[in-house]
């Protein structure tokens, strides 16, 4: 739990951080790439308010010029001018020029194939053109824009260092509060086996000289009590890491087939049909005690609540998992339940509680199960309800 609230932790530190690097960064290229369109429409505007000083005519020449102005009469005789860096080509380049110009409508725009910015003003019969580059604008553009993405990567990963450190130090007192609960839980359940112990012992012994329902009852609700503390006692490990530190290589195959064994009687009383199809060769890293305690708890929940016949399947996924399912015909679960079903002490409906369950087993078969980093869930769809649990096999065990 403590591992899921630090990453949640860090997530959103990271969702928040990422959305103001971007506004930040974005607001910083717009507003760069606004004042140099304003600046560069000012110099076009002004340019477009100056007369066209035409160089000598008939003669072919290179005028090297960041801008340039082609003014065109009624008869589409053209007079050019300009200064500076720019270097304009022939008569034809700035016919294609003014038709690119007016298939655009526009009166100011871009020519992005051409890097130009154009003004157009004046009477069709008369019209100006007034041309400025924009290479410079394009590559500042770009050099702010790598600049960008590299302060923004720079800020991200500094800000992940901060919130993994930060994580830490945030969960610190939830972490030993978490740790003196689990010590609790853990402690009381010892000190209750003890005492809980001389009263089944005790109500057995009252019960075997002679038959008294006060004697039953309490052999009834002491044993219901022991299965609570057992609970408890399995969650207390779970929480404190034991699958993890138990973990060696299992054959799911077989410990899935061998747990079955046991139940096989039960349904049989109760009524219900066992059909199983479980895949040879299945391996996994982890601590078989616990799995083995997965599959009971699925299977005597199926067998509680279940009807008709109990299906449990052990198949692979892909190359690197494996799936575990057992299905039963029951009351349908809701999708409000089946969110809330692996919650501790919750149960679907009361009448769960009068049977001796507590809504401890699926809480303790999720602990299990994402201890060996796995998932466990549930559907149910048309009366047939199943649990889910998916688990990483081992590549080098599976035959």
């Amino acid at each position: 739990m403590i591992r899921r609230l630090r990453v949640k932790f860090v997530c959103i530190n990271m969702v928040t951080v990422t959305v103001m690097l971007c506004v930040i960064l974005g607001m910083v290229l717009h507003f760069t790439r606004q004042s140099l369109e304003d600046k560069s429409v000012r110099l076009l505007q002004t340019l477009a308010a100056e007369p066209v000083q035409p160089g000598l005519p008939g003669r072919v020449r290179e005028v090297q010029l960041p801008y340039f102005t082609v003014e065109l009469n009624w008869k589409g005789d053209m007079r050019v001018a300009g200064a500076g860096s720019y270097s304009f080509l022939d008569e034809g380049y700035l016919t294609e020029l003014l038709s690119a110009v007016v298939s655009a409508g526009e009166p100011v725009g871009v020519l992005p194939e051409y890097g130009l910015r154009y003004c157009r003003s004046g009477p069709p019969g008369g019209q100006k053109f007034v041309f400025v580059d924009i290479s410079s604008e394009v590559s500042t553009m770009q050099n702010l824009l790598r600049s960008c993405l590299l302060i923004g990567c720079a800020g991200f990963l500094a800000f992940l260092l901060i919130s993994l450190l930060l994580a830490r130090w945030a969960v610190q007192p939830v972490d030993a509060a978490w740790k003196q609960q689990r010590q609790f839980v853990a402690d009381a359940s010892h000190e209750l086996k003890t005492p809980l112990t001389v009263i089944l012992t005790n109500a057995e012994l009252l019960q075997e000289s002679g038959p008294s329902p006060f004697a039953g009852n309490i052999l009834v609700m002491a044993r219901q009590m022991r299965g609570l503390i057992e609970n408890l006692l399995d969650l207390a490990r779970v929480d404190s890491g034991l699958a993890e530190k138990t973990s060696r290589p299992v054959d799911l195959s077989r410990l899935a087939s061998d747990a079955l064994l046991p139940f096989e009687p039960v349904f049989f009383e109760g009524g219900l049909a066992l059909e199983t199809e479980i895949a040879e060769g299945i391996a996994i890293q982890g601590s078989p005690d616990h799995l083995r305690q997965v599959v009971e708890i699925l299977l005597d929940n199926a067998g509680k609540y279940g009807e008709g016949t109990v299906s449990v399947r052990l198949e692979r996924v892909g190359g690197k998992s494996c799936l575990l399912s057992v299905a039963s015909r029951g009351a349908s679960i809701s999708k409000e339940d089946l969110r809330n079903i692996f919650k501790r002490f919750y149960r679907v409906d009361e009448a769960r509680s009068r049977d001796g369950s507590y809504g401890l087993g699926l809480s303790i078969a999720e602990g299990i199960v994402q201890a060996h980093r796995g998932r466990i869930w549930a559907e149910s769809e048309g009366g047939i309800n199943t649990f889910f649990v998916r688990l990483p096999v081992d590549k080098e065990k599976t035959a």
